[in-house]
């Protein structure tokens, strides 16, 4: 039996993965598209834990002029292409700033300096024997390297340190050099969580906007992010990348699994492509091509359990101040998706959560961190996305267990009781969660609204679960249809007014008389609930129905 190779769980470094044999897919073409396509700048935006990071460094090892990486691309597709002769043919300035953050500006600014001054130590290295220190050239990149070594200059001293670093690098080898900036977005999603964004703007105008617009020492740019943040404010002077985001084509084949890669390495080491897989990390589609996440897959091809993996695997800070933030219309439509329904929406990728917090931009951000897909374009405003697989799911659970203050087993066990007709603990559990609903968001709509998105997503798999659908004659609130034979269904109607003595008595009187347990079979328990603020009383009754639908 062939022994099976390491997988790279956690090792997201070209080089390494490929000199120790470990398990990887060849996504060699990108270099080759990224020639073809020759732009001066571009960025291409896709959720974290898709492959980012090990695709930049591929393309650095396939061009550095300082190594020889013959080896290591040995038995890659890029090598069966005309563009094989041009490995270690040209300088490469590479950074990644995923670590660049931090609670303040200072403690960001630092990781900043840092990653800058090692790039600018690799390159002296080469430069030594060459370069005097007294000429011109030689003070402007041995004066830059003493501003990042001191630990008290002010950034604005190295804001221009990456146009300097691309014209003496060309200036040493009379080749432009390529430019590859990893998870370049990330100081700027730091200085947002962290309430410093004001003060950052200015540095990364003149940072990027000096090294990549109208730079003639530069050959090409090739940036990474989850989305852009280029388009206003900060970063006006940084306006002329092509930015690829995950409704093009180009680059789509490159960030994360295809279906045939993906049954592919399953199958490598012992497992399945099955239904519960599928379920469980599919649903992503780039440029119109099937894509599965592939740190879930990875992990779950090393575990062997259905777990949710890609979850917790970085912050969603960004996420969960927008959703605090949104609108009834947007939580109107996102009822629908926690059904599993594909919705159309407003849709902006190009414009950035941070610049401009909107729910286009909402809409946005989710697709573009991987929260929800975009299935296709309607026009050119509009696209259908949808919640992409029940790992994404579940991380919608904890979102909004958070800002709701609902705590998921409290719902859990809420829901369980209900559905074991266990009345009296139901509505016990239930009164707790209103209090903690309302004690956040406001008392007329949160209770009802996080209350309909938890069980959308608990119950999800074994009961329909649908808001103001017509049944009968007219809209019930909430009703939970169960899926299996057997199953007991529950409708809710709600109901707001000081009164709540004789509006738990109105709501439940008014399933009964607008029949809306029309269309149901079995067991269903029809529920008034009545609410003022943070008081509440339940009516409820069982009926029978013995017709099958």
């Amino acid at each position: 039996m062939t022994e099976k190779k390491r997988l790279p769980i956690g090792n997201d470094d070209f080089g390494e993965i490929r000199r120790n044999g470990a398990y990887y897919v060849d996504k060699s073409l990108m270099i080759r598209d990224f020639l073809e396509f020759h732009d001066k700048v571009a960025l291409i935006s896709r959720p974290r834990r898709f492959g980012k990071t090990l695709n930049m460094t591929m393309i650095r090892e396939f061009f550095d002029i300082t190594k020889d990486s013959r080896g290591i691309f040995e038995g890659l597709k890029i090598m069966d292409t005309e563009y094989a002769d041009q490995i270690n043919s040209r300088p490469v300035i590479y950074f990644t700033f995923k670590d660049c953050k931090g609670t303040t500006a200072d403690e960001m600014f630092y990781m900043m300096k840092r990653q800058i001054y090692q790039e600018y130590l690799r390159y002296e290295k080469i430069f030594r024997s060459r370069v005097d220190r007294d000429s011109l050239e030689g003070r402007s990149f041995y004066g830059m390297i003493d501003i990042l070594w001191d630990n008290h200059s002010h950034h604005a001293y190295y804001s221009r340190a990456l146009w300097q670093l691309i014209q003496s690098v060309r200036d040493f080898y009379e080749i432009e050099p390529i430019l590859l900036i990893d998870e370049y977005d990330q100081p700027i999603m730091s200085s947002y969580e962290f309430g410093y964004h004001d003060q950052v703007g200015t540095f990364f105008s003149n940072f990027y906007g000096s090294a990549m617009k109208g730079n003639s020492a530069l050959s090409q740019a090739l940036l990474s992010g989850v989305q852009r943040v280029a388009k206003e404010s900060i970063f006006s002077q940084f306006n002329n990348a092509r930015v690829y985001t995950v409704l093009h084509k180009q680059y789509a084949p490159y960030f994360g699994l295809t279906v045939q890669e993906t049954e592919r390495l399953l199958t490598d080491y012992g497992r399945e492509l099955d239904e519960q897989v599928r379920k469980k990390y599919d649903g992503y589609l780039f440029g119109g091509i099937e894509m599965y996440n592939p740190w879930s897959v990875l992990n779950y091809a090393d575990m062997g359990e259905l777990d949710n993996y890609w979850v917790n695997t970085s912050s969603n800070y960004l996420v969960r101040k927008a959703l605090q933030a949104a609108d009834r219309r947007f939580w109107e439509d996102f009822d629908r998706l926690v059904t599993g329904q594909e919705i159309p929406v407003w849709l902006t990728l190009e414009t950035s959560y941070v610049e401009r917090d909107s729910n286009y931009s909402l809409w946005g951000l989710l697709v573009n961190s991987g929260y929800l897909t975009a299935c296709r374009r309607i026009d050119a405003n509009t696209a259908l996305v949808k919640i992409p697989n029940d790992e994404v799911m579940s991380e919608f659970q904890v979102l909004i267990s958070e800002i709701s203050g609902v705590n998921g087993l409290d719902l859990q066990q809420m829901l369980s009781c209900l559905l074991k007709k266990d009345m009296e603990r139901f509505f016990e559990l239930y009164r707790d969660i209103v209090i903690s609903c309302t004690s956040y968001m406001d008392a007329k709509e949160n209770a009802y609204h996080m209350l309909f998105l938890g069980m959308c997503i608990t119950l999800r798999g074994a009961y329909k679960v649908t808001s103001n659908i017509e049944a009968g004659y007219g809209r019930s609130d909430i009703t939970l249809e169960a899926l299996k034979p057997g199953g007991t269904s529950v409708i809710v109607e709600f109901k707001q007014g000081e009164d709540i003595e004789h509006l738990k008595k109105e709501a439940l009187q008014q399933i009964l008389d607008k029949r809306y347990y029309t269309g149901l079979s079995g067991e269903i328990i029809c529920v008034g609930l009545a609410h003022d603020k943070k008081r509440c009383e339940m009516a409820y009754k069982m009926i029978n129905l013995r017709t099958r639908r």
